[in-house]
């Protein structure tokens, strides 16, 4: 008897969406298929899946134990999310060549379900860093007597959705600094910077729009310029571990002695970047916006914006409202816009109520009989002459002021 051979194992998702690629959050119901694919009749102890998610931080550092001592340290920690093992075919145990308990598989293409829940609890989003991870991930495990084990792996995706239709994450963001510049006993004047964004929230694709006043009256030339850093923190052992990378900058016009720039909404897009990580005990992902001004031959003056990166965009309604007061709130503050001195009068009468449907109105109406009958005859005709009337013009200036009486005190001439 020729014995067959495993030609493939491969393992397939039920995609939830569009673009076919396994994305799931917390709660939801990981399903797919195992294949496999054989040339000829094989014995099958067992095919398992095995899934687990898990976050995993490690990193190293020298230490000094003497003048000529030196060792590493190690740093690890891990968090399990999940673990769940299931047997597609066979038994549990198989861990002896017995020929007991075995399943035959015919030559051809073979498909099994497999189906498993995510926690209901919240699970940190899919993550590659330089010091840590998260990953989840389903392996499929075939044995059979007297071979060696056949293994794949696949990972999938998992977002824990923040949302940034959210009161803390709608509210804006802004701060204030100043800075003076010193040279041995020669001072200048100061460098001051004011910046403000309309949200906290924002979801990759998106543009922060800044608002920025900076003003030099330092003898330096400046330039003035913003970035979106992403920070990544690990922590084991009592331990952090913080990594910084630059996302995203611009950079705006050299600004010379004496002179004010402002950014009317200058726009950074944030580009595609993986969601903030607020939950996880063992690894951070945090955002900030800096607005900064480049001094040459001193310390930046900056400010920090703190941003979160989501994953439910904002939705129209929020946009209009948090847009709208933001940029009412915006251009008071830094376009000094001010109240028209003189409210705007309103339309007339003729405007609104045309002579036509003015006299149509003054017919009788049968619906008012009773209604006429009830009152005096004298009131309601007053009613009925004063009911249609266009109502008193409108004038800035009070036809009928109030006359001072003598005995009230008269404002002193100056």
């Amino acid at each position: 008897m020729v014995l067959g051979k495993v030609k493939s194992l491969t393992i397939s998702f039920d995609c939830l969406n569009d673009s076919n690629v396994p994305v799931y959050s917390s709660g939801d119901t990981v399903s797919g298929r195992v294949s496999l694919e054989v040339t000829g009749e094989i014995r099958v102890k067992s095919l398992k899946i095995h899934a687990r998610g898990h976050a995993k931080v490690r990193w190293t550092e020298s230490r000094n134990a003497g003048s000529n001592t030196a060792y590493t340290q190690n740093y690890t920690e891990e968090v399990e999310y999940f673990n769940h093992k299931d047997v597609l075919i066979g038994q549990e145990r198989d861990d002896d060549n017995s020929e007991e308990g075995l399943h035959t598989i015919h030559s051809g293409r073979h498909e099994y379900a497999f189906s498993f829940e995510l926690p209901q609890t919240p699970l940190a989003t899919s993550f590659e860093g330089r010091h840590g991870s998260v990953r989840y991930w389903v392996k499929a495990e075939l044995h059979r007597p007297w071979f060696l084990p056949v293994k794949l792996k696949k990972e999938f995706t998992v977002f824990e959705h923040i949302d940034i239709n959210t009161p803390s994450l709608l509210s804006p963001q802004a701060g204030t600094k100043e800075k003076t510049l010193c040279c041995w006993f020669c001072t200048s004047g100061p460098i001051s910077l004011s910046a403000k964004i309309e949200r906290k929230g924002y979801t990759p694709g998106e543009s922060i729009q800044i608002f920025a006043e900076i003003e030099n009256c330092s003898s330096r030339v400046v330039v003035p310029k913003a970035a979106i850093y992403q920070t990544q923190a690990f922590y084991a052992k009592g331990k952090m571990k913080e990594v910084k990378q630059l996302v995203a900058n611009l950079r705006g016009d050299s600004l010379s002695s004496g002179k004010t720039e402002t950014w009317n909404g200058k726009q950074l897009k944030i580009p595609p970047v993986s969601p903030s990580i607020l939950d996880c005990s063992i690894i951070r992902v945090e955002y900030s916006l800096m607005v900064y001004v480049d001094i040459p031959g001193a310390m930046d003056l900056f400010l920090n914006l703190p941003l979160v990166v989501g994953t439910i965009p904002l939705h129209p309604f929020g946009s209009r409202t948090s847009s709208v007061s933001s940029q009412c709130s915006m251009n008071m503050n830094w376009l000094g816009l001010t109240l028209p001195e003189r409210p705007e009068a309103p339309p007339s009468y003729a405007e609104v109520v045309t002579e036509e449907q003015r006299q149509s109105s003054l017919a009788p109406i049968g619906a008012c009989d009773d209604f006429e009958r009830a009152l005096p005859g004298p009131l309601f005709a007053y009613i009925q002459e004063f009911r249609f009337l266009p109502p008193p013009l409108y004038s800035e200036i009070d036809p009928n002021p109030d006359q001072p009486t003598d005995d009230r005190p008269s404002c002193p001439s100056r």
